[in-house]
């Protein structure tokens, strides 16, 4: 078990987060050798399109809008990839252990802090 618990800002994050995901996140806190922090959970149409206007998300279509995603950041937060491994191997583990069924971006291979519900089980 880690020493890591969430800060005020990944609490607010969580916030309307699928609670399949929300757990997902808590476990993977739990087991992981880095603390981290979500960045971002729900979002509105108006920063998506803001985000898709920078090239920073590619869809309109994304599962932030509806709470089935997250993105989680090492802490303090770095955007170099390698520094991400940690994160995704916690959210693997933490999801197969709870049967959660959950998509990382990492594995696109470009969207490292990206983790979702599978839109197979999670229409």
């Amino acid at each position: 078990m880690s020493n890591f618990s969430w800060g005020a800002r990944s609490l607010k994050n969580l916030s309307g987060v699928h609670p399949d995901l929300v757990a997902v996140c808590n476990r993977a806190l739990e087991i992981s050798r880095v603390d981290m922090v979500v960045i971002e959970g729900v979002r509105s149409k108006e920063r998506q399109k803001e985000l898709v206007a920078k090239g920073a998300s590619k869809t309109m279509n994304s599962r932030h809008l509806t709470g089935h995603a997250v993105d989680i950041a090492p802490w303090p937060i770095t955007w170099e990839k390698q520094a991400f491994i940690p994160i995704v191997e916690a959210m693997k583990q933490a999801a197969e252990e709870l049967g959660i069924d959950v998509t990382h971006g990492h594995d696109w291979g470009w969207d490292s802090p990206h983790h979702e519900l599978s839109r197979k089980t999670y229409p």
